[in-house]
């Protein structure tokens, strides 16, 4: 790390190798940063930068529910990585192991299968660990099974399409139990993502109901499942009294205290006893550190996130850094001691900067810097013109605080040309009306050449397909 002798500060080893595994929020931000800030030196090979990532692009997720409910274009809420980071090496792969001892990462590509020589051993002087989460999911009877997930854009569009339809098989069947469970959306989870998506879903397919002759909006039935007693806990206790009784107000049932029990053979048991035969789980119900946290033999504290110091290096570990949903850092603005910051955006974002200027400093021998933030608050969107807002101590609700939400959003999502079709696509959506239009195609894009061409396609056996 940071070198205590005086003198001239030693320049950087020739060709300096950091590895960055990750292409979310902290692995794209802290990239983008070394990439500015090792400029000079990227040209003269003195560093490399290789960014490992299961996608070439970073999902902007807090645009995830107006992706799915059509107010913004899905190319829209990802940035193409090789487009912002065009200094560095980009690998689409997983990473499977980490030999820090050897300064080695083991990675999967999506050549590894066709050219039979196995996964690719990328060694490096410096590594980055961002992978960030995955979704965290109960052992429910039925879950793996008939449950979908909203953590990135596939899942958002394909929930989008399933939803019209259903719609559209409700519309056209004449077997009330089939109408009744394709008409019912039940979401597990009353954090961000399940009210989010949930408020911007119905708004979705109740503007949707108009165009169909045998369906009202009164017929969808919409069901919210939260296991604590509360929604929205970041906005705070009031403003979530206040967001349960919008969407109570929309005929969306919200079931505080309760938990899903099982999903078995498409009908959703509820801890109440409640049973709701369903074609449409989303579960939402938290997230968990990636898995190959467990494969790199750096220290993990009981829920599987790296152990970090405040400088967001790894906790006795050198040339090892982490930030955002992998890394434990500790919250030096928490009034009480052994906190740690919420990994959520804000913090990942401004800590990517954080450990960019850090790891360069490092290199330089030059003293290292504490990141430190106190949170500013939070906004979630409850559909077109709703939202509630707890932000620097002020709440907002309705309209003034989803005009926040989509201002808030708008200043932070990656590089000017996105921000740009963002808001061209809000404006536009404005003037006219909202598509309602279901791609379903899009998951079997073969299915129509396999019937043309005389062989049967796979038969649907997903509940969101």
């Amino acid at each position: 790390m940071a070198s205590d002798s005086g003198g001239t500060p030693p320049g950087p080893p020739p060709g300096v190798r950091i590895l960055v595994v990750g292409g979310g929020y902290v692995g794209m931000y802290t990239a983008l940063r070394l990439q500015r800030k090792l400029k000079q030196r990227l040209r003269s090979g003195e560093a490399e930068i290789t960014v490992v990532t299961p996608d070439p692009y970073m999902t902007y997720q807090p645009f995830l529910p107006e992706a799915a409910a059509g107010s913004i274009s899905p190319r829209h809420v990802v940035v193409p990585l090789r487009r912002v980071l065009p200094h560095c090496t980009i690998v689409v792969g997983e990473a499977r192991r980490i030999d820090h001892t050897k300064r080695t990462a083991t990675v999967t590509t999506l050549a590894t299968a066709e050219d039979g020589t196995g996964a690719v051993e990328i060694p490096y002087d410096e590594l980055v660990l961002a992978p960030g989460s995955v979704s965290r999911a109960l052992p429910v009877p039925g879950l793996a099974e008939h449950g979908v997930g909203f953590k990135t854009i596939e899942e958002a569009i394909g929930l989008r399409n399933h939803v019209i339809e259903q719609m559209d098989i409700a519309s056209a069947t004449r077997d009330p139990a089939i109408r009744d469970a394709a008409l019912t959306f039940v979401f597990v989870g009353g954090g961000y993502a399940g009210v989010e998506a949930l408020a911007e879903l119905e708004d979705m397919a109740r503007y949707t109901a108009r165009y169909y002759h045998n369906i009202k909006a009164e017929d969808l039935k919409w069901i919210l499942v939260e296991a604590t007693g509360r929604i929205l806990p970041e906005v705070g206790e009031s403003m979530g009294r206040y967001a349960v009784r919008e969407l109570r107000g929309r005929n969306i049932d919200v079931r505080l205290d309760t938990r899903l029990e099982s999903c078995e053979d498409r009908i959703a048991v509820l801890s109440d006893g409640s049973r709701f035969p369903t074609r449409t789980l989303v579960w939402t119900a938290g997230v968990k550190p990636a898995p190959l946290l467990a494969h790199t033999g750096l220290p993990l504290n009981e829920r599987g996130r790296l152990v970090c110091t405040a400088r967001l290096t790894v906790e006795g570990t050198e040339h090892a850094w982490a930030a955002g949903d992998a890394a434990a850092v500790p919250d030096l603005t928490a009034s009480e001691p052994g906190r740690e910051t919420a990994p959520n955006a804000q913090h990942a974002v401004r800590q990517a900067k954080v450990l960019a200027d850090n790891l360069v400093a490092a290199i330089d021998g030059r003293p290292l810097k504490e990141y430190r933030h106190s949170y500013a608050g939070s906004v979630a969107s409850l559909g077109l013109h709703k939202g509630v807002a707890h932000v620097y101590g002020r709440r907002l609700k309705g309209y003034p605080a989803w005009l926040m939400h989509r201002t808030y959003h708008l200043s932070r999502v990656p590089t000017f040309n996105r921000k740009a079709r963002v808001l061209a696509e809000w404006t536009l959506a404005g003037l006219f009306k909202r598509e309602i239009v279901s791609l379903g195609s899009l998951e079997h894009p073969r299915a129509e050449f396999e019937i043309a061409a005389g062989r049967q396609p796979r038969p649907d056996d997903g509940d969101c397909q």
